[in-house]
């Protein structure tokens, strides 16, 4: 056993090895200004987008992708079709079937020529440096990491030594093409996203924009690719592989022929929105639409300068409701202010409802806690609260009824642990909100977000339609007792009901641990 003068130099020693391995960010980062194209007219997408704007002057064309497999193949199409730009931002964006699939068609555009800008968040891209170095090195690919961890190999030490700039992170979402189609909401690149994960499948919605609106993407994303939080890739990835192309090559071509990619392949390629498209019937709501985006100087600044946060802008945008209110929200932390401010709504009339995840259904159990702390405050006040329960993937309807831009109604691939993902708001089912905005504190006050508010009775009449319908069987409803304690109600489709009076779903452990993290002060980190 070690004695106890000797832990303490090991300890010191340990610590001081830890922090002199922690690097610094490279200073003086030379950055090339760059914007979107604007003389895209005369390309394939400019030319049929011109067609449709035509007949609509001033006014956007917006197309919901709830299903999960029909986002994924939206994607592949404007990557397939871009002849002079591709813009694509997120957050994460992972290695495995749908994210090799996706570079790849990233891959094959610059090949074509297209001009390619990416930029990721650098929170989740452990262990592929090699991987985005080779990719940055194509003439006509240019990677940016926005507020990178200067420890490339040990992540852990920018968390010792500056967790506050680090724990700020861009949460936005877009894929541009030809600055004539761009697609926005809350996915992610990766299989949980787009149905291919069979084990775990995330409900989540993005649209798919035309007219206008995609200028307004266009100028979010180069005032973020533009911002001194975005690093170009060479300043701080290792120099590319010799041999890095060929690798990359190889391992695309060992993704397509793995069972399960040939299969969600062959499944994609049958879904409606591809017959649409190669049909030429592809159908959009014309409207008003704006995007909403935090600044990107929120990851430096003290969270104190709101003027830089998204959510009052947001709040301004979509109005105060008159006589509803349907937040969609998979992690939800109100805070003392939201709950006050629901509260509020619910008591002067306006009905009040909320869907988030279950505990068992949620990924995230430290957020479920943050949450629990304002259930009861919220139902006293008349909210309405539903959770989503655990592996609920409503099937989309047929064709021709099919509810567009509707949380949960799309499919997972099957996946036993579905959990709710999408991020959207309505307001007297006239105005929708879909992005990548949670509301929580760390949406707030930390993350970076971005989302578009679209001015359509119909999108927002059918996700509030929508709620009626499917929530008494998608869904807990929470309530409280005569007594003022929780129960979960749970009802099928036969109309009979189950009731709990704790967590239904969640193990004893599970819901120790969250008992345990509602008296950690830790909700501004959420």
């Amino acid at each position: 056993m070690l004695s106890y003068s000797l832990l303490r130099v090991v300890l010191a020693s340990t610590f001081v090895l830890l922090f002199s391995a922690c690097a610094s960010l490279p200073a003086d980062v030379p950055r090339t200004e760059s914007k979107a194209l604007t003389d895209t007219s005369s390309t394939r997408l400019g030319q049929g987008v011109g067609e449709l704007t035509r007949a609509h002057p001033n006014l956007s064309g917006i197309r919901a992708l709830p299903v999960a497999n029909e986002a994924f193949a939206a994607r592949i199409l404007l990557a397939r079709a871009a002849q002079r730009s591709l813009d694509l931002q997120y957050y994460i964006w992972h290695r495995d079937t749908t994210g090799q699939l996706l570079w790849e068609e990233v891959w094959r555009a610059a090949e074509r020529g297209v001009r390619v800008r990416v930029l990721i968040d650098d929170a989740n891209t452990g262990g592929q440096d090699a991987m985005l170095a080779t990719l940055d090195a194509h003439p006509n690919i240019e990677l940016r990491l926005f507020n990178p961890f200067a420890n490339r190999g040990f992540r852990a030490g920018d968390f010792l030594s500056d967790f506050r700039r680090v724990n700020h992170r861009m949460h936005n979402k877009s894929f541009t093409a030809d600055n004539q189609v761009a697609i926005v909401g809350g996915r992610n690149i990766g299989d949980e996203y787009f149905g291919a994960n069979m084990e775990v499948g995330f409900q989540d919605l993005d649209v798919m924009t035309v007219g206008p609106v995609v200028r307004e993407v266009s100028q979010e994303f180069d005032l973020f690719w533009n911002s001194a939080s975005a690093y170009p890739g060479a300043s701080l990835l290792p120099p590319a592989a010799p041999d890095g192309v060929a690798q990359l090559q190889s391992s695309w071509e060992a993704n397509r022929r793995r069972d399960e990619a040939r299969e969600y392949i062959e499944t994609t390629s049958r879904t409606p929105l591809v017959a649409e498209v190669s049909q030429g019937k592809l159908d959009f709501e014309w409207t008003t639409a704006h995007v909403l985006h935090d600044d990107p100087a929120k990851a430096l600044q003290p969270v104190e300068r709101t003027d830089l946060h998204m959510l009052p802008r947001l709040e301004k945008a979509l109005g105060r409701p008159d006589r509803e209110l349907d937040l969609v929200s998979p992690y939800f932390v109100p805070g003392k202010d939201g709950t006050a401010g629901l509260s509020a709504l619910s008591q002067r009339g306006v009905k009040v409802r909320v869907l988030t995840n279950s505990l068992s259904a949620t990924d995230v159990a430290p957020v479920h806690a943050g949450y629990a702390k304002y259930r009861k405050e919220l139902l006293e006040a008349g909210v309405t609260i539903y959770e989503l329960k655990p592996g609920v993937a409503v099937p989309p309807p047929d064709k021709e009824s099919r509810p567009h831009g509707l949380p949960g109604s799309g499919s997972t691939g099957g996946g036993s642990a579905a959990s709710l993902h999408a991020k959207t708001f309505a307001a007297d089912r006239k105005r929708i909100f879909v992005g990548s905005f949670n509301l929580d504190p760390r949406s707030a006050q930390l993350n970076t977000d971005m989302g578009v508010l679209i001015d359509s009775p119909k999108l927002a009449g059918q996700l509030s339609s929508q709620l009626d319908s499917r929530l008494p069987n998608a869904a807990y409803l929470v309530r409280l007792t005569p007594q003022g304690d929780l129960e979960w109600i749970e009802s099928d489709a036969g109309g009979q009901q189950t009731i709990y009076t704790s967590e239904p779903g969640a193990s004893g452990l599970r819901r120790l641990w969250v008992d345990f993290l509602k008296v950690l002060p830790i909700e501004s980190l959420l």
